[in-house]
């Protein structure tokens, strides 16, 4: 069953979740991992664009520190807020198209994110990063989503 909420309460959780979302865009842009992983909760579950299934902050956090600093040289990312399903008040489901810019071209991700507020704040909960596969780059040409990271 979900929730319905207010529209100025919708909105003013929306804005909310935007600041977590470019919080998250900040991050990865400026190759900034302790910024990252303070926007997840201590239990989380993230699933990166090649797969790779990683349970809790601690195992994010060793990821995270192996694959930013560095990964983002030559390219840039955006994302793109497509929908919020608020499940309950505080647990919403955000659906993202993330666009990845670079020397090689353009590559698009449609990420899943499940965010819980804690203390007043949206947390990263359990998330899921993926390639598009409606988008127009062929699989082989693909410069993020073509490779296992």
């Amino acid at each position: 069953m979900t929730t319905d909420i207010d529209t100025r309460t919708r909105d003013a959780e929306i804005e909310a979740i935007l600041r977590v979302v470019a919080a998250v865009e900040h991050a990865q842009n400026n190759e900034l991992p302790d910024a990252f992983l303070e926007l997840f909760r201590a239990d989380a579950i993230w699933t990166t664009g090649g797969g790779q299934r990683l349970f809790g902050r601690d195992a994010i956090a060793a990821f995270t520190h192996r694959v930013l600093p560095g990964g983002m040289r030559g390219m840039s990312v955006a994302f793109e807020l497509e929908h919020v399903l608020f499940i309950r008040p505080d647990v919403a489901a955000v659906k993202l198209r993330q666009l990845y810019r670079t020397s090689e071209g353009t590559d698009v991700g449609t990420p899943l994110w499940i965010l819980a507020k804690e203390d007043g704040h949206w947390r990263l909960t359990a998330c899921q990063n993926m390639a598009a596969p409606d988008d127009e780059t062929e699989a082989q040409d693909r410069p993020v989503f073509g490779s296992a990271t």
